[in-house]
């Protein structure tokens, strides 16, 4: 049997690990193990979530409108129904705005190191990848990437995943005046809300930018602040004509009827969210604190994570030590980087993962 032979291009994206394969490898009970690989919000979703499951309508395929959804999106940030799609994860819409403009010769353009399912999905329609010499964004360099290469999407991860650096939204606009309008450039918002809460100058405001710059589309999703990662629910917001290509490559009941109950919820429920951002950032103190305090270096981050990159820890070896004690953490040597994230997780959970990481710098 032959596949298409981009595929022998493409390295598959690395989840984090489960936690079912940490207990059938190293027989580590459920219960004591903490999973930190992934981003996911430690402290679950809201519980006004739980409380509208309706399991019985798990026969029925969703209302492929998602207009109860989008009116909430809509409300949410001062845009039209019009002007959203919704998608299984926002990562699905990436591949969306890919393959609505696909053609023979397609450039994509983005960060050095950045979520892999920009490349992944470049690449598995021929399309040829571009990246900055620097890790991070750098928006000097972007633009001389993009005079040079006339790339037809650009992608600017605002937090970035996996660094957890953010531009600030006064930079993106500069940036964004010097682009045709025929570049469609994508403002991955997955980790926006942290952003938000810590620095409003870092804020995007969907409605201004779409409006301001018609080859916008910003990206947004219920897997990060409003925990619903097992639920897979992203959104895009974009001008109508974008949103109306897009919808023509998705395909129906794209996301299922228990993940639109769930978020349709979520997002009525903004005190729990600004409960749990507020609560992240106060545990990702005791992180820097402890990077400093041990000479470790450290990403500001504007997300739910910190990457620690140092000399003094192979990162490989060190998340290999921690995964046998049942600390599931992301090594970031696959990016090329001698680095490991760590998702920021509740007061318990850090208390231990610190304690773990003193016991290998001591070892």
């Amino acid at each position: 049997m032959h596949f298409t032979r981009v595929l022998q291009h493409i390295t598959s994206y690395e989840a984090g690990k489960p936690i079912e394969l940490v207990v059938r490898e190293y027989g580590i009970k459920r219960e004591d193990i903490i999973k930190l690989a992934s981003n996911e919000n430690p402290y679950g979703t809201s519980p006004k979530v739980l409380q509208s499951i309706q399991l019985e309508a798990m026969s029925l395929y969703p209302d492929d409108s998602y207009y109860e959804l989008k009116d909430g999106l809509a409300a949410h940030y001062g845009v039209d129904s019009q002007n959203i799609v919704i998608g299984s994860g926002s990562d699905q819409i990436i591949e969306f705005c890919i393959h609505a403009l696909h053609k023979e010769g397609l450039k994509i353009l983005h960060a050095g190191v950045t979520f892999a399912m920009y490349g992944i999905y470049a690449k598995l329609y021929g399309a040829e990848v571009i990246k900055t010499p620097d890790n991070a964004h750098n928006l000097a360099q972007f633009l001389e990437s993009y005079q040079t290469h006339k790339p037809d999407i650009i992608f600017l991860c605002v937090p970035n995943n996996p660094l957890g650096e953010c531009l600030e939204s006064k930079q993106i606009e500069d940036f964004l005046a010097q682009i045709s309008p025929d570049t469609l450039v994508v403002i991955d918002g997955a980790y926006q809300e942290y952003a938000t809460y810590k620095d409003s100058a870092r804020s995007i405001n969907p409605s201004h930018f779409i409006t301001t710059y018609p080859n916008v589309i910003y990206l947004g999703t219920f897997s990060k602040a409003y925990g619903l990662g097992g639920m897979r629910v992203g959104y895009g917001i974009a001008q109508k004509d974008i949103i109306t290509a897009l919808h023509k490559v998705r395909p129906p009941f794209n996301i299922t009827t228990l993940s639109l109950q769930a978020a349709i919820q979520a997002l009525k429920d903004q005190e729990f969210i600004h409960s749990c951002i507020q609560k992240n950032f106060e545990e990702m103190a005791r992180y820097e604190k402890f990077a400093k305090d041990h000479a470790i270096e450290y990403i500001p981050s504007y997300t739910n994570f910190i990457t620690y990159h140092s000399d003094k820890i192979q990162s490989s070896k060190c998340c290999q030590w921690l995964l046998e004690r049942g600390i599931i953490v992301r090594d970031l040597a696959s990016y090329g980087l001698n680095a490991f994230r760590i998702t920021i997780g509740t007061k318990e959970q850090n208390t231990r993962v610190l304690a773990c990481i003193q016991q290998y710098l001591e070892q």
